[in-house]
């Protein structure tokens, strides 16, 4: 975004994985956006550091998104009462979507080794 004005230059849009299912993805970021606008979210000062770079004492400091599916979900069930506002998602719609991704997708790929694991552990 270009704009001479600090107050302008604030925007993140990170886009959802190819694998989703856009209808979902975006309409809950549409209902983020919202709830954001609505409920006056701060969003905080502008970071203009390497985030790769910082020692841990800073890095711990600076909020960050779900690290895994796992996290994500764990987030999902403790706030989405943002996603319930108009009627677009329902709370069965939400605790289905939650079980069926832990069931199908985040314990499928805990009983299995990771390839790194392989390279990691195989020939010794």
């Amino acid at each position: 975004m270009y704009s001479a004005a600090p107050k302008a230059k604030r925007i993140e849009f990170r886009t959802p994985d190819p694998s989703c299912n856009g209808y979902m993805a975006f309409s809950a970021i549409l209902m983020a956006i919202m709830d954001g606008i609505e409920n006056k979210v701060d969003p905080g000062e502008p970071l203009d550091k390497d985030i790769y770079g910082l020692p841990p004492e800073e890095l711990a400091e600076i909020p960050s998104a779900p690290g895994s599916l796992d996290e994500a979900l764990a987030a999902l069930q403790e706030n989405h009462e943002f996603l319930l506002k108009g009627d677009v998602f329902t709370k069965d719609v939400i605790e289905k979507w939650i079980e069926y991704k832990i069931e199908n997708e985040v314990n499928e790929v805990k009983l299995r080794p990771h390839p790194h694991e392989f390279f990691l552990y195989f020939d010794i």
